[in-house]
């Protein structure tokens, strides 16, 4: 592995060459590959875009919608081809498996001018320089185990928010009674999984870092994920028969509106709940998703924009410029109060700026979280195990979801037994 300083001559170096080859006026583009496609992230990117062209920039994007292993399989293609992105929306181990291949621009230069390292959030340091170098700029941290409630339905009951699943269960168990539908939920195979991360993780959070962060096999065939698979076919229980072909944002609406009474979901629902017009305190509450073991919990996802090498000139002045708005504490603002995330940059203040109170909870939850030891990435969200991994526990996680003839024994042994495939 090369030395920090080695890394850094060898990319000056390489600067130098192309200086000489090109000529001094190049102009600044940039084409981001991205799976932001609808909703409140198309709206979050098309600011990134407006901002880019405010600094002089030529913005062009290419929007992948649909899975996650649609856009690997269009940037892999487009790789082998030798028309790399000059910038794609990449997080957790795909940063560090294409850092290994050796195609990644170097960004030390720009990361030492705006001092990356000492504002980033440390969880994410590590992430964004798999070996080293800053190949990637954070554009926000996500949580994913959040809990939103209806106001209207828990009033209704005199319901507390639920803090443990056993409180979470008798809740649910009141709430059918009363009639109505309990959790709100569409099907697909990362909102299946999404609610499994929460569900693991709030059982027994030594489990998820040994079946979800570590990938042990036989943590995923235990005890511990039998019982997490029998509290998730519990929770299909409580879900309505319409799932199939619902979205997450008609799943978020049953809550806002009163139709269910919980959703486990990211804060990208916060976004686009208050972009419908529902109002947080009124027509929902934010709360984190139940933990047994006590605590503040919170489950980190984060977008990022990784560079590949470019030989164009623009594109390489473009890298620059993109990389800069994307650190930059306006845009930070900007993008995060559009997507509902909170900054990867520790040093800007969320009582400004239009941050909603569940982003500025999810801050101060972050920062408990971490001292109290207790902050984890996220599985469903690509944070953790590779794709082929992930993409299979995904499949078995969602065929559990819609299949009640499969026990949770027999759904940990396939978990474990998927992974054990991908090798």
């Amino acid at each position: 592995m090369k030395t920090h300083e080695a890394a850094r001559m060898s990319s000056l170096s390489a600067f130098a060459v192309l200086a000489v080859a090109t000529t001094a006026q190049a102009e600044p583009k940039i084409n981001m590959m991205h799976q932001w496609a609808q909703g409140s992230e198309a709206e979050a990117i098309a600011k990134l875009g407006e901002m880019f062209e405010a600094a002089g920039g030529s913005w062009e994007q290419t929007a992948i919608s649909g899975h996650t292993s649609d856009m690997l399989a269009k940037l892999s293609s487009d790789i082998v081809a030798g028309n790399a992105p000059a910038a794609v929306q990449l997080k957790g181990p795909e940063i560090a498996e294409w850092s290994a291949v050796g195609t990644m621009a170097n960004l030390d230069d720009v990361a030492a001018e705006q001092g990356w390292d000492d504002v980033v959030a440390p969880e994410l340091v590590s992430v964004m320089k798999p070996d080293g170098n800053w190949v990637a700029a954070p554009m926000n941290i996500h949580r994913v185990n959040w809990l939103y409630s209806s106001a209207a339905i828990l009033d209704e009951l005199g319901l507390e928010v639920p803090t443990s699943w056993d409180e979470f269960n008798a809740a649910c168990d009141e709430i059918m009674a009363a009639g109505h539908t309990c959790i709100a939920h569409g099907a697909a195979d990362w909102s299946d999984t999404t609610t499994f991360d929460s569900v693991v993780y709030g059982m027994d959070i030594d489990l998820y870092r040994e079946a979800f962060q570590n990938g042990d096999v036989e943590a995923m065939r235990g005890q511990g994920m039998i019982d997490a698979f029998a509290q998730l076919r519990k929770m299909v229980g409580y879900m309505d028969d319409g799932i199939n072909g619902r979205s997450w944002e008609q799943s978020m609406t049953m809550t806002m509106t009163g139709e269910a009474a919980f959703f486990l979901m990211g804060d990208w629902t916060v976004a686009s709940a208050n972009l419908a017009g529902f109002k947080e305190g009124e027509d929902y509450l934010c709360n984190q998703t139940p933990v047994d073991w006590g605590g503040t919990g919170f489950i980190l996802n984060a977008d990022s924009v990784v560079f590949f090498g470019q030989e164009d000139a623009d594109y390489v002045e473009g890298q620059k410029l993109l990389a800069s708005t994307i650190m930059s504490p306006e845009f930070q603002v900007t993008f995060n109060v559009a997507k509902g995330s909170i900054p990867s940059r520790t040093d800007v203040d969320l009582s400004e700026g239009g941050f909603t109170g569940c982003q500025q909870q999810g801050l101060a939850n972050l920062k408990a979280s971490a001292s109290e030891g207790t902050l984890v990435r996220s599985m469903a969200h690509n944070m953790t195990v590779p794709q082929k991994y992930r993409g299979a526990m995904m499949e078995v996680i969602t065929e559990f979801v819609a299949d009640d003839s499969i026990t949770p024994e027999d759904a940990a042994e396939q978990l474990a037994e998927a992974v054990e495939l991908q090798d």
